[in-house]
């Protein structure tokens, strides 16, 4: 069984998505289209912009968004998922290529999302760490003892978690962990905390924006970050998407599951090779590739 799975924040680069639209007239329409419906040139950033410019949250989502699904696209003719999933931003960019969302709504969600949860970043100073070689369980224990607030918001593969909070909270959990045995931790430089209860007003601002579309039957199951499982019920999907901001990325557990329920190759479509080398550290052998057009 083939598992499709899309990128999120953190993938990005300049010149991403220039081959895509030099070469096929089904990206160069789609990325016209984008520009129009975001109301700026987020190709030219996409093709020429500095790290800087495409570090802007408001840039970065709808540009990893555009290169998984406009990839997605091109590649029609052999997409064939079994199951898909995407890590954060990428579980909307999922649910275009499996039918449960279109294109022009997945962009207007992304667009919403990003710009939302910018607004959640200015009002309260936060950010994210990596804890690297400590038990899931240890980290999430210690995060409950701190003053502030701290959680577990990614959990990438085994051994390795990413947290987020309030600055001083991330900071003093930092200490402690290490105190404990972590073989890292890492202050990542992230403009706030995502997947925290931090995020509660930019779920809210998503909330209703995502009420207000319609997402139908998918062709495949997702596998949302939120549950770890798959789902094909359009009001489900909707539920997860929305608890998706304030809640943690379960993606080791995603992982897991995918390979349970007989997922056989993995299929990375988008920018960077980030979630192959998740799956290697749940299966070295496990067999992982990126999308490409032929």
């Amino acid at each position: 069984m083939k598992a499709y799975v899309f990128p999120g924040q953190g993938a990005q680069f300049s010149g991403m998505g220039k081959d895509l639209y030099e070469s096929s007239s089904i990206a160069k329409d789609l990325f016209n289209q984008a520009n129009e419906i975001l109301g700026f040139d987020i190709t030219k950033i996409m093709f020429e912009g500095t790290d800087d410019e495409l570090k802007e949250t408001r840039v970065t989502q709808p540009a990893i968004f555009l290169h998984s699904t406009i990839l997605a696209a091109c590649i029609a003719d052999t997409f064939k998922p079994d199951m898909v999933a995407g890590h954060s931003l990428g579980e909307i960019s999922s649910l275009v290529a499996n039918k449960a969302l279109s294109f022009e709504d997945g962009l207007k969600l992304v667009s919403k999302r990003a710009l939302a949860m910018q607004d959640a970043c200015d009002s309260v100073p936060s950010t994210m760490a990596a804890i690297l070689g400590l038990d899931d369980k240890i980290v999430e224990d210690i995060c409950e003892t701190i003053d502030g607030v701290v959680v577990a918001a990614n959990y990438n593969c085994p051994g390795q978690l990413v947290i987020s909070g309030a600055i001083p909270a991330v900071e003093e959990a930092c200490v402690k962990l290490t105190e404990a045995g972590a073989r890292r931790a890492l202050i990542l430089p992230v403009g706030g905390a995502f997947h925290s209860p931090l995020m509660e007003p930019a779920r809210e601002k998503l909330a209703a924006a995502i009420e207000a579309t319609e997402f139908k039957t998918p062709i495949c199951p997702v596998y949302q970050n939120v549950v770890a499982s798959a789902v094909s019920n359009p009001e489900e999907i909707k539920k997860n998407l929305i608890e998706q901001l304030t809640a943690p990325v379960r993606w080791t557990q995603t992982m897991e599951q995918m390979i349970k329920d007989g997922a056989s190759e993995v299929i990375e479509v988008g920018p960077g090779k980030v979630l192959q080398g998740l799956f290697k550290k749940v299966d070295r052998q496990f067999p992982c590739s990126s999308a490409e057009i032929a």
